[in-house]
């Protein structure tokens, strides 16, 4: 068995070293998809727009990002809070968070690693959970959605932001810019986001829309609901 699985090996090529990809992925994220051109705009633009709903006035008292990598969403966040929790299972991009220089902000943010689908946290412990470009890269979203909404107090928000693809918009975009990017920077893109990008969009709005009857929707930036005219899914979701 073991010389059959050795010349079974030989026919198949090697995978890619994950950890390489993941070191070399957070030292490239902000400056190659938020920082340049029209894929950073728009990324951008996806974590502004998720919090237009909550301006100053209104308050959170704990507040869990999961999948928070380099820290970008909580520079858009405008709502108050006594405590922000940024959270990741990657130790680089843990290395590379970018903690916001607002004095009112400081020691209320910490960062902590955590399986964003596996939380070690209580239950009913948070007042809201976002999860930017995060649900799209978990196996099995469904469970993961509940888990979430197991860590979250009675009346607390699930924010969520999720890219359209496989839509045509997000999918013209990812070839036309973000993927010349990526391959000029030695990272096999097409490779890394089959891998990573493991949920369609349409099956996630299907788990958002069976599990939660109390949620408002954003298809931007198009504005219709169409998977294929807009770039994004936003939702906040009440528990």
């Amino acid at each position: 068995m073991d010389d059959l699985s050795s010349q079974a090996a030989k026919r198949f090529a090697a995978d890619p070293d994950h950890d390489a990809y993941l070191r070399q992925w957070a030292d490239l994220y902000e400056g190659k998809n938020y920082d340049e051109g029209l894929t950073g705009y728009f990324l951008g633009k996806s974590h502004e727009w998720c919090e237009r709903r909550f301006g100053p006035d209104t308050h959170f008292a704990r507040v869990l990002e999961v999948g928070a990598g380099t820290g970008v969403h909580i520079k858009f966040v405008r709502h108050t809070f006594d405590e922000y929790l940024l959270t990741d299972l990657n130790p680089p991009f843990l290395d590379n968070i970018d903690l916001p220089s607002d004095d009112g902000h400081r020691g209320r943010v910490q960062v902590q690693r955590e399986d964003a689908a596996k939380l070690s946290f209580a239950d009913n412990s948070f007042d809201r959970v976002i999860a930017a470009h995060v649900l799209e890269h978990l196996y099995r979203p469904h469970e993961v959605l509940r888990e979430w909404v197991r860590v979250l107090k009675p009346g607390g928000v699930l924010s969520l932001v999720l890219p359209c693809d496989p839509g045509l918009a997000w999918r013209a975009g990812r070839y036309l810019v973000a993927r010349r990017k990526f391959n000029r920077a030695g990272l096999q893109y097409d490779y890394w986001m089959a891998r990573e990008h493991v949920n369609p969009i349409n099956n996630l709005v299907t788990f958002v829309r069976h599990y939660f009857d109390d949620v408002g929707e954003q298809w931007l930036p198009a504005r219709l609901p169409s998977i294929d005219l807009n770039l994004f899914y936003i939702c906040h979701a009440r528990v």
